[in-house]
């Protein structure tokens, strides 16, 4: 069983009831640990973290497959992975919008949500989750050398005749 932790930064110009929903459209279970409420202008209140946990990332999943970006979530999630822990930051803008949108750079517009997985053969099991037909063909795994850059770059694996790349040195 995974431990996934979910959190994100509520900023003083946020509504609260909006943030919390927009974590929720990926992680209904999710229960912050916190939830302030709106205040009238001007607003008083601070930054604050809002932490809690998840049971599942199968609504995440579905978005990617729903996406046909599996590989890219194979290869975001996967980016900070060291043994048994990863972590990875999605959009909080995409996601009330009913997308998914990870997040490579720093601070993104709309805030983000991060996430957290620790679980015993983590990458092994992150590969099986974003699985996909397309792998039989072109099979892909952590570190493969096709995934995306740390900039979020694609790997190129046809020239620009269409011919594949692919194995190539």
């Amino acid at each position: 069983m995974a431990d996934i932790g979910i959190s994100t930064v509520l900023y003083p110009h946020e509504d609260p009831a909006r943030v919390v929903e927009s974590v929720r459209e990926l992680f209904p279970d999710w229960m912050p640990n916190a939830e302030p409420e709106n205040s009238a202008f001007p607003q008083r209140r601070l930054a604050v973290v809002l932490e809690g946990v998840s049971d599942s990332i199968e609504t995440l999943l579905e978005s990617a497959r729903d996406q046909r970006i599996l590989d890219t979530a194979l290869d975001a999630m996967s980016m900070r992975l060291e043994g048994d822990y990863t972590e990875f930051s999605i959009s909080r803008q995409a996601s009330m919008a009913g997308k998914l949108s990870f997040v490579l750079e720093e601070r993104t517009l709309g805030g983000e949500i991060t996430v957290s997985i620790q679980m015993a053969e983590l990458a092994d099991w992150l590969q099986r989750m974003t699985w996909h037909p397309g792998r039989d063909s072109i099979p892909r795994s952590i570190g493969d050398g096709l995934s995306m850059s740390e900039q979020g770059e694609p790997v190129e694996w046809f020239d620009k005749r269409g011919n594949r790349t692919l194995g190539e040195d």
